[in-house]
């Protein structure tokens, strides 16, 4: 069986805002959520940016949630909750009801902390909640044992494209028939002096220090490389029979995804794009939708001089003259790079961009580089046409992994 699926709610919170209002707000306006790291331990590293959450998680939760969850899985049970509540809090047999959450990194921060206290304070004083905290699962974890769910928690992990693929996963609960609702999404929260000399370590990050509000600038000539961000955005989907049963407001319809790989390099992009390429052609045909049907592409584009020009020229030869009316953004300019969660990030941006019928423009994009020949949103936003309209939401990650999903707008 292959079923409609439907998106009814949404959360997020990130480096823009602490709920889905505040993120849509900053990235319409263009409004920057990346600075310079103050904490003294960042101070001797190459990079001192980074874009960390607009509102911390532990002034939200509970002392004892807090205590008792990695800052991956607090971030991811925000979201979640304000999806959920969006949705109206449906009512659903446990067993029909799924969880798809992934994250790029996972609990690594509480895996380096705990590691600090067997260091100073010994064995004795590790936190007997760290393999908890530390499992790249911990957010689904978490998020499926606040709900109930049992129709499966899952946890894609394909770096920066694993909230991407979680939402394709968790459609397919639906689809297949093993699940009426699913929470999907991604998270991340790895900021740390760590990852950020290793991320440094690979000349992947911006040094543009002087600028740290305009240091990620997507599709940008003078763009360097991407900025460290952290957040979680998470959407809740079911389908389209259970959501008109229960009277839900629906956002849009999911189309499909496709899924391929760059076979190229473990963290540089295929130079042609060949697997990106692969990867929207059978998310077209998964959703049975055809070039002239998209409207919209909302970009990986991370701001890295070669990943860029690559994805521009892979959505050039997909979408061929279609590509005209086709407004792409990219929410990296503004929001960052939030690893894990990018996918989820941009997927919810997309859903909202066929909703609302505007598109945000790229932030911080002054001079459009050499190469990308595609119409990239600049400094205003986009209105989209009325009727029926479609949306592709790209997302790459280390390892080549390729995960593109497609929306439609309901009606």
């Amino acid at each position: 069986m292959s079923r409609t699926v439907v998106v009814t709610g949404l959360g997020a919170t990130t480096p823009l805002g602490g709920d889905v209002a505040s993120t849509w707000d900053s990235l319409l306006a263009a409004r920057s959520g990346i600075h310079l790291l103050e904490d003294p331990r960042f101070a001797e590293l190459p990079v001192r940016i980074a874009a960390t959450a607009k509102v911390d998680p532990e002034s939200i939760l509970e002392p004892h949630e807090v205590r008792r969850m990695d800052r991956s899985q607090q971030l991811a049970l925000i979201a979640a909750r304000e999806a959920w509540a969006d949705a109206g809090a449906p009512e659903v047999e446990q067993a029909r009801l799924g969880v798809a959450v992934g994250s790029g990194v996972g609990g690594a921060i509480s895996l380096m902390e705990q590691y600090d206290v067997l260091r100073d304070r010994g064995a004795s004083r590790v936190s007997p909640m760290t393999v908890p905290m530390l499992m790249p699962n911990g957010p689904a974890a978490v998020i499926g044992l606040e709900i109930g769910a049992m129709a499966g928690v899952h946890t894609p992990v394909s770096a920066c494209a694993s909230g991407a693929e979680a939402i394709g996963y968790g459609a397919e609960m639906i689809r297949t028939g093993r699940a009426d609702v699913v929470i999907c999404g991604g998270t991340e929260g790895c900021i740390h002096p760590l990852t950020i000399a290793a991320f440094a370590a690979m000349r992947a990050l911006s040094t543009l220090h002087e600028n740290a509000a305009g240091a990620s600038r997507p599709f940008d000539r003078d763009r360097d490389g991407f900025v460290m961000a952290e957040g979680a955005a998470i959407i809740v989907l079911e389908s389209e029979e259970f959501a008109k049963a229960r009277g839900a407001k629906i956002y849009a319809t999911y189309g499909g995804q496709g899924i391929a790989a760059d076979a190229h390099h473990i963290a540089q992009p295929e130079p042609e794009g060949r697997g990106v390429i692969l990867a929207m052609n059978r998310a077209l045909a998964d959703a049975d939708l055809s070039t002239k049907d998209i409207f919209h592409v909302n970009a990986h584009a991370t701001s890295t001089p070669a990943g860029d020009v690559a994805e521009a020229k892979a959505i050039r030869k997909v979408l061929g003259s279609d590509t005209d009316h086709a407004p792409v953004t990219a929410v990296k300019g503004v929001a960052g790079h939030l690893l894990g969660g990018a996918g989820s990030l941009a997927a919810l941006a997309s859903i909202l961009a066929i909703k609302n019928r505007i598109v945000p423009p790229v932030g911080n994009l002054v001079n459009l580089a050499d190469g990308v020949d595609v119409d990239v949103v600049m400094s205003e936003p986009r209105e989209l046409p009325s009727g029926d309209i479609a949306a592709l939401s790209n997302s790459f990650g280390f390892g080549g992994h390729d995960i593109v999903l497609a929306f439609r707008n309901y009606s």
